[in-house]
């Protein structure tokens, strides 16, 4: 049976000495007291307990596809189903860049004068859409309506698409952008060519994307930021000026609210300020 290849998978492999390809691996002959063996020697290399619930989840969702079809014994699976996740918290990944930060994000934009407008469109759509690295790049220049400032938004493979209003303090960078660009159809965010004009048909890639965020953070003399920052801001923004939580899960394109949950780092600041104020 074939399996996803993921880093958790990977995980497991090794862990059951397995150093073929991981499609290869009899994934349908463990047991019980595989996957218990597997969730200790995890527990016992202090790895942390979102680690070890995702590695064990991922082994489960191949044995999963193995149960529906038929392959995969019913009583095994069931016992699988009985081993425990891991208790515990881990602090969320990444942070919430306050409104200063984005700020000398955008002047390190200016300071370019070759990519500089360009980047400073993507750092735009990134920080007042909440977009996604895969979001952005598949944009094309026929997705944004510049009287109204409406963007059609592709999700995952493009089966699902969401449309939103961008904010009218974001449009202008948006038009200084089009303007250098042209208005030939093709990719919204393209890359320079030799010649030194943007080419519609060389469409910028989602590292390029995490890499022009590293690069300007490092310009801006900011503490390093990933695009999805980005986004996390987006969603604790949205719901800090009152935004409630069904808008904005729509917004960032999320399928549920527990999922935006996630998003929301208003509690960061809360405690920060409550300890500032704290004494006896």
């Amino acid at each position: 049976m074939a399996a996803v290849q993921c880093a958790p998978l990977q995980q497991v492999a090794t862990l059951q000495g397995w150093a073929g390809e991981l499609e290869l691996m009899p994934w349908l002959t463990l047991r019980y007291e595989h996957i218990a063996g597997i969730r200790a020697a995890l527990r016992h290399s202090n790895k942390s307990p979102n680690t070890i619930n995702t590695t064990l989840a991922a082994v489960r969702g191949v044995l999963k596809a193995g149960f529906l079809s038929g392959q995969f014994s019913a009583l095994e699976w069931q016992r699988i189903q009985a081993i425990d996740r891991i208790a515990g918290k881990t602090l969320p990944a990444g942070r919430q860049l306050p409104s200063a930060e984005i700020n000398r994000l955008f002047a390190a934009c200016e300071r370019d004068p070759v990519n500089g407008i360009r980047d400073a469109a993507i750092l735009t759509l990134l920080a007042y859409a909440g977009l996604r690295r895969s979001e952005l790049t598949s944009l094309n220049i026929a997705d944004y309506e510049t009287r109204t400032g409406v963007l059609i938004v592709r999700e995952g493979k493009g089966q699902r698409q969401r449309e939103m209003s961008l904010p009218i303090v974001a449009r202008p960078t948006l038009r200084r952008w089009l303007h250098c660009r042209g208005n030939q159809p093709g990719a919204l965010f393209c890359q320079l060519a030799k010649n030194g004009e943007y080419n519609p048909a060389q469409r910028i890639s989602a590292h390029r994307v995490y890499g022009i965020l590293a690069d300007r953070a490092k310009q801006a003399g900011i503490a390093h930021c990933s695009p999805h920052d980005l986004r996390r801001t987006f969603v604790t923004r949205l719901l800090e000026q009152g935004v409630d939580f069904n808008t904005a899960s729509q917004l960032a394109g999320h399928e549920n609210i527990q999922t935006t949950a996630l998003y929301d780092r208003r509690h960061v600041k809360a405690q920060r300020q409550a300890m500032a104020k704290f004494g006896y």
